[in-house]
């Protein structure tokens, strides 16, 4: 097939908007549609293989050996189906965070999920994912035939919610659970799922106690080993922090850092005042600015060990649903210019951060950031400098969609390793 050919017959695989396309491949929107204008006539043979690579498919050039370049209008192409196997994913949680990477991946020809369990009623989780106040209604058909989600020839079991280990993972074949309700985080909680038949446990929450690894793409995510079982992805919080101080630390050297997580308030916060243990967060997320604590330092500090004692934070949750930013203010061992900075973030983002870091010169706001598939948006006019002293860098997110991504990734990174 030609480079039109192969262009039409991805389009038909996978029906997606251009928005989920440049989601999946960072493939802007702009560049699908003017190819489906011109059917593919002028598509460029990177962009089939993103495309290919996004379905589940590889893309091979059937006449290279003759000396035509891919970008040649000669050039014949067939596609490969991957032999990987799908991932086996059971979601333990369907809130936020469950809810984004179901959305993400159940059309993803790499994740199959076989069971959700939480403790809404079914129609209410059916009706939940089908309807996002932040990211709008799902345009596909996903049934709910009693107690499972049914779509595109596959289905998925709705069970209720309970404690870990009442679940019986094994029933499913459950190769990896995630573990989003943000409620367990010791090590003998999450075990009662491997326990329960379960291959692996990510939990989405940083841990309270040790487990087998913490793991941040970007950062550390080429140490992991087929023996972990219990693997913690920490927070996007934790992630945007851990990607700007590497990038910062590695071009100028970090002496000391205060970060501010100016966050998005969250679904465990009252739209009115209402008694709480935590005497701040009683009060209407909708209302106020609230103080809160961050976990992002110390375990930023773990995974990076030289920033031990060097780098402390808080949190402010605002009345926004959603798109964060962490304000980041360092005192530097070499203090570059504004525009030093601003360009080690440009090549961190095309080079060995692409994909994690989005690099912008746009004046955004925090709704900018919504739906963004990357861990952060580096907002290159907001860099700083105060009396040559101290360095302020913003970096924004949306404290969801992105994070999701990641721990998808880090499924299928597990199985990857499985495989060889």
């Amino acid at each position: 097939m030609n480079r039109s050919e192969i262009f039409t017959t991805l389009l038909e695989k996978r029906p997606w908007t251009d928005y989920e396309w440049e989601k999946r491949t960072n493939i802007t929107r702009a560049t699908f549609g003017n190819n489906r204008k011109n059917n593919g006539q002028n598509v460029k043979s990177r962009t089939l293989e993103l495309m290919a690579k996004a379905t589940g498919f590889k893309l091979m050039q059937t006449n290279a050996k003759k000396g035509i370049l891919p970008s040649s209008a000669d050039a014949l192409f067939e596609l490969i189906e991957n032999e990987n196997k799908m991932i086996r994913i059971g979601l333990f949680g369907f809130g936020r965070i469950g809810r984004n990477i179901f959305r993400i991946g159940y059309n993803d020809p790499r994740f199959n999920f076989v069971a959700i369990s939480d403790l809404g009623d079914v129609e209410a989780m059916h009706y939940l994912l089908m309807r996002d106040s932040i990211h709008g209604s799902i345009d596909d058909e996903i049934a709910l035939n009693g107690n499972d989600l049914t779509y595109h020839g596959k289905s998925t079991r709705l069970l209720p919610g309970s404690a870990p280990g009442s679940i019986p993972w094994d029933a499913f074949d459950v190769d990896i659970v995630i573990d989003s309700t943000g409620v367990y985080r010791k090590k003998e909680q999450l075990q009662l799922h491997l326990d329960s038949g379960a291959r692996r446990v990510l939990v989405t929450k940083p841990p309270a106690d040790e487990i087998d690894r913490i793991v941040i793409q970007g950062i550390n995510q080429n140490k992991i080993n087929s023996k972990d079982q219990i693997i913690s992805t920490t927070s996007s919080t934790t992630q945007v922090l851990a990607l700007m101080l590497k990038v910062l630390d590695q071009n100028f050297g970090i002496k000391n850092a205060m970060m501010t997580n100016v966050h998005a308030y969250t679904s465990d916060q009252p739209l009115a005042d209402s008694v709480r243990s935590d005497l701040r967060r009683s009060r209407s997320a909708v209302e106020n600015i609230i103080p809160n604590e961050t976990w992002a330092p110390d375990y930023v500090s773990q995974l990076l060990p030289k920033f031990k004692n060097k780098i402390s934070g808080m949190a402010m949750n605002v009345p926004v649903a959603n798109g964060s930013c962490v304000d980041l203010t360092t005192e530097m061992s070499f203090m570059p210019s504004i525009e030093e900075v601003n360009n080690a973030f440009k090549v961190a983002s095309e080079n060995e951060l692409v994909d994690l870091i989005r690099y912008t010169e746009d004046p955004i706001v925090s709704s900018d950031a919504i739906g963004g598939g990357e861990t952060m948006v580096f907002d290159s006019k907001a860099t700083m400098i105060a009396s040559n002293k101290l360095l302020k860098t913003i970096a924004w997110f949306d404290n969801g969609w992105g994070f999701a991504n990641r721990i998808l990734e880090l499924s299928e990174s597990y199985n990857e390793l499985e495989s060889n």
